[in-house]
């Protein structure tokens, strides 16, 4: 009966490879038409050199101006998405962007009062997502 084993194992080991597909090839089966994904640019927000979770003055009219910069891209439809992380990690937030470009995301960014002070700085990657993501807080 044992002899039986070694043979059963190879033939079982043999269809497990078989039916494993490379990740590419996968990936390539079910990734979506360009027709219904675009790229999007999501930014993580990550403390830079200024940063400080002191409040002062100073701090509180830096985030007042960040807060009022997050509301001006958001009427611009360009921002998506934005929100603090809430563990107080180096990653502070994220801002998700529907723009043409990176370098389109990146300068909406550097307007940003709190990037500018250096209280935090920026990491963009191109995301791609479904077309027409929407975020509407009202049907929560």
């Amino acid at each position: 009966m044992l002899k039986g084993l070694p043979v059963l194992f190879v033939l079982c080991f043999a269809g497990l490879l078989s039916a494993q597909t490379p990740a590419d090839s996968i990936l390539k089966k079910v990734t979506p038409q360009p027709e219904t994904m675009r790229t999007y640019y999501m930014v993580f927000l990550k403390k830079g050199p200024n940063w400080t979770s002191e409040k002062t003055e100073e701090t509180a009219k830096i985030q007042a101006g960040h807060m009022a910069h997050i509301q001006k891209m958001a009427d611009s439809k360009k921002l998506l998405l934005a929100g603090p992380f809430m563990d107080n990690q180096e990653i502070r937030g994220i801002f998700v962007f529907k723009v043409d470009t990176m370098e389109e995301a990146k300068a909406l960014t550097d307007e940003d009062p709190a990037v500018k002070a250096g209280r935090l700085i920026m990491e963009i990657h191109p995301w791609y997502s479904a077309k027409g993501i929407n975020i509407d807080p009202l049907k929560e």
